[in-house]
């Protein structure tokens, strides 16, 4: 990722945060690949992802019983083994009163995309009742979108004005502030955005790659990017913000070199699904077959496994 010339103000924005050494960061994420995890190690990886999963439904032709299909898929993954519930089940704002129906207390949350997703282009005023609307509905959490044309526009201040005014309408859910990197184009660009982020959101509050819904989504280098920033804003405010990836992680083999970035870069205290979520779908059933294959020696037949969350 090679920077364009840059706009005066995201140099000035540079010269405070510094810039990314895009070489060193696509060196590192290449070793993730080569590390040698052991069976104990492996399958303990393996289940702290499934805790780890928001699963997810974002289609136009979602249904109160797909989410139904859906919720009860994140309560139970499998239902031959102990297989731990998944972090959150993410829908569309009309579909939070429909997972708070069938998820009841059980302790998987229930996330809702808002602001104009994916693109993020409606009035301010329309994004934030969207917001309130979700949470009114039940969601604990919330995945907002930022606005890439202001950003790419040099207009900070905007960006973490209407950050900001999310993160208000959010009252007590959760927010996960989705830079979508794709549009951000540059290793530095991606760093100041999620720097911009942190600076407004609080403790416990998540910033997340991707919608998912364009050709680049989480790679192991914007991955690596945004912990590093994570990592830099801890050690200078004490407030820890949270990760996720979301778009393009399908196999466990990739959930496991994205924990061994997190374990690397920010320590064990981020490998919990209060401070790291995959943004997945198809994940969890690769993920629940490996768990299998640890646990008996053997692996299932792909009939085995529910297909509930396949196609989202």
């Amino acid at each position: 990722m090679s920077a364009p010339l840059a706009p005066k103000a995201l140099k000035r924005l540079f010269d405070k945060i510094g810039t990314v050494d895009a070489v060193g960061i696509e060196e590192r994420v290449l070793k993730y690949g080569t590390r040698s995890i052991k069976t104990d190690s492996k399958l303990w990886g393996l289940r702290c992802a499934v805790s780890m999963v928001d699963l997810t439904t974002l289609e136009g032709k979602d249904t109160p019983g797909k989410v139904a299909s859906l919720c009860q898929k994140a309560i139970e993954p499998h239902e031959f083994s102990d297989t731990p519930k998944v972090a959150a089940v993410c829908v569309y704002p009309s579909m939070v009163k429909h997972a708070r129906k069938y998820l009841g207390v059980s302790p998987v949350k229930i996330a809702s995309v808002a602001t104009a997703f994916p693109s993020g282009q409606a009035p301010l005023k329309t994004r934030l009742a969207e917001v309130r609307y979700a949470v009114a509905q039940g969601a604990d959490e919330v995945d907002m979108v930022i606005n890439r044309g202001a950003f790419l526009s040099g207009e900070y201040a905007l960006v973490q004005d209407e950050i900001a005014a999310v993160v208000q309408a959010c009252g007590k859910s959760a927010l996960k502030v989705i830079l979508e990197v794709s549009e951000l184009e540059t290793y530095d660009s991606i760093r100041a955005a999620s720097c911009l982020a942190m600076q407004v959101i609080r403790e416990g509050d998540f910033i997340k790659t991707s919608t998912g819904k364009t050709g680049l989504n989480a790679t192991l280098g914007n991955n690596q990017v945004m912990l590093e920033a994570i990592r830099d804003h801890y050690l200078a405010t004490g407030v820890a913000i949270g990760m996720k990836p979301a778009g393009g992680i399908r196999s466990a083999k990739q959930s496991l070199q994205f924990l061994t970035a997190v374990k690397e870069t920010l320590g064990d205290r981020w490998l919990t699904n209060k401070r790291y979520r995959f943004g997945a779908s198809s994940l969890l059933n690769d993920l629940v077959r490996q768990i299998e294959k640890q646990r008996t020696g053997a692996y299932q037949a792909p009939y085995a496994f529910s297909e509930a969350a396949e196609s989202y």
